[in-house]
């Protein structure tokens, strides 16, 4: 403590001479008055408070609600977090390669990933881990980003080994498992390959430092399968570092192309990135799918892809993340994630949805109004807008899925399940085959009969609505006939919904046990025939006349 107050002390001097040489500088001035009540405050914290206080978690309680006022990409990354900080920007850490999710107090394998120590080691989708090398993890819990103690206890030095203990379903005792830890890379672009004869298909879900090189290698694999016509998906991908989205765009715009441009406090920082390198291809047609969880770097791609009209855009309306975070180097090795800029594209619009620095009285944030939106142009002339992410040439509904379905999912059915299955088949079709029959979607049915679980469907929420109103302005009397006749007829009935809904959960059941079978990989060919962004963009390239047509003003 006394060396907090010694250090803290410090900085006021230091504060008090520059102070001294603006005296009309007031913000230095307001900088030096709060740092000062500040380390008077956690010293009487510290002396008096009634139990004892952890200085370490204290501030970094402080910090976060600081900066929580501000935007909420900038971020204070403590000591212990320096390593989380550089498995977020690089993608690698030294672990075993599996996600762990803590369900009703239970730490549960929910995926491994291809090729790491954990399946090499046989450890499976679905299996509970209760001790990792003889730590019981009873009532331990994990957030399921690999942060929390599960994970901690897994990662470690390559070449050390882990020991195990796991209840697998159907077997009664539990099994060990020795995992030795190596380099776990968690890849940008978890799956590639051909759609069809001539349609290559790419699913980039992050910009880490080797985003752009996985593009590459993939394009290129294609390219030499045949590919003519490319799908790029950065649907869910939440961006990263802006020097991938830079070269990603750069293998298919011209070299010395503007890609991107930054504006910030700091006009030393201003810069504008152009394309550095010889481009892969300049011709090939290309969609690029995007949703609302379309963020930052990846809305660059897909902002650049349509400025430059080099491809066409389908799916929903992207995040509107047009901020550029810098990284900043404080004592003591800690990190500042620090929101520097913003971004500007080739047509000169901003993409960034939401006006952070005016908040509303109650802290809320609102979006760029439309009548503030100004119009910009792609190279062709066709009309593009800032201020809302990137809109679609091809706009597609965003799936919604039902209540019994959403019900199935948050309450584990779906993947329990899965993992059921998996213990009575051995083995499977390959994924973009495997497809449930009937009369196992009705083992199913009858598997989950006797589950808790329930929803309450929107028609049922306006009806509940309707009579609380009719009930607050003395209707109710009038129409309780009605609202009951009606609450008879739209009641649920899982057995009913579990039909009608049948094409949706079964769907579900089907990419989930995939899953289980061929990984990540499993999860996406098996999601291919009932994507309706994939369904429009294959039609569209089976209408090249309407492809020109949208890239034209």
């Amino acid at each position: 403590m006394k060396r907090f107050t010694l250090l803290a002390s410090s900085a006021i001097v230091a504060g008090g001479i520059g102070l001294f040489s603006f005296k009309t500088d007031d913000r230095f001035f307001e900088i030096a008055r709060n740092l000062d009540i500040y380390a008077t405050l956690f010293k009487e914290l510290n002396l008096y408070y009634v139990d004892e206080i952890n200085p370490n978690r204290m501030v970094k309680t402080s910090i976060d609600a600081m900066l929580k006022a501000l935007d909420p990409y900038t971020n204070f990354f403590a000591e212990d977090e320096i390593e989380d900080y550089r498995t977020m920007t690089t993608g690698r850490y030294n672990g075993i390669g599996a996600l762990i999710g803590n369900r009703q107090d239970r730490n549960i394998v929910l995926m491994i990933y291809e090729g790491t120590p954990a399946e090499k080691s046989g450890l499976r989708i679905g299996d509970e881990i209760l001790k990792i090398d003889g730590v019981d993890l009873k009532n331990r819990k994990d957030r399921g980003d690999g942060s929390g103690d599960t994970g901690k206890l897994l990662k470690g030095q390559n070449g050390t080994a882990v020991k195990l203990t796991v209840r697998r379903f159907g077997q009664k005792d539990p099994i060990e498992l020795s995992v030795t830890r190596d380099v776990v890379k968690m890849t940008n672009v978890p799956y590639y390959g051909m759609i069809s004869d001539e349609v290559g298909y790419i699913d980039l879900k992050d910009f880490t430092a080797t985003a752009a090189r996985e593009v590459r290698t993939a394009y290129q694999e294609l390219k030499g399968k045949g590919m003519k016509k490319l799908i790029l998906d950065v649907r869910e991908n939440p961006g990263g570092l802006l020097n991938m989205a830079i070269d990603i765009s750069n293998i298919f715009i011209p070299k010395d192309s503007e890609v991107v441009t930054t504006k910030g406090k700091v006009t030393e920082w201003n810069k504008t990135y152009t394309a550095l390198n010889p481009p892969l291809d300049l011709d090939m047609p290309i969609v690029v799918l995007t949703n609302n969880h379309s963020a930052s770097a990846a809305e660059i791609v897909s902002g650049v892809i349509q400025d430059y009209d080099r491809g066409v855009l389908v799916g929903q309306r992207t995040f509107g993340k047009g901020l550029v975070q810098t990284t900043r180097e404080l004592s003591f090795n800690t990190k500042l994630k620090i929101t520097t800029a913003k971004y500007y594209i080739p047509s000169g619009r901003c993409i960034q949805a939401i006006d952070y620095s005016h908040r509303n009285p109650d802290g809320s944030v609102g979006k760029v109004p439309d009548s503030l939106k100004t119009a910009f142009k792609t190279k062709a002339g066709r009309v593009v807008y800032d201020g809302g992410g990137v809109l679609p040439d091809v706009v597609t509904e965003a799936p919604t899925p039902t209540p019994i379905a959403l019900s199935l999912t948050n309450k584990g059915l779906i993947f329990d399940y899965a993992v059921k299955y998996r213990h009575e088949h051995p083995t499977i079709k390959p994924a973009r085959e495997f497809r449930l029959t009937d009369a196992e979607y009705q083992e199913f049915v009858k598997w989950a009969s006797d589950k808790e679980y329930d929803y309450t469907t929107q028609v049922e929420k306006d009806l509940g609505t309707l009579e609380a109103s009719a009930k607050k302005e003395k209707y109710f009397d009038q129409i309780q006939d009605q609202l009951k006749a009606l609450k008879t007829k739209v009641s649920h009935s899982k057995d009913a919904d579990m039909l009608t809904f049948k094409n949706e959960i079964k769907a579900l059941l089907e990419q989930e046990i995939a899953g289980h079978y061929y990984l990540q990989r499993g999860l996406k060919e098996a999601s291919f025939a009932t994507d309706p962004d994939l369904k429009a963009a294959l039609d569209l390239f089976k209408d090249m006349t309407r492809y020109q047509a949208i890239l034209k003003k």
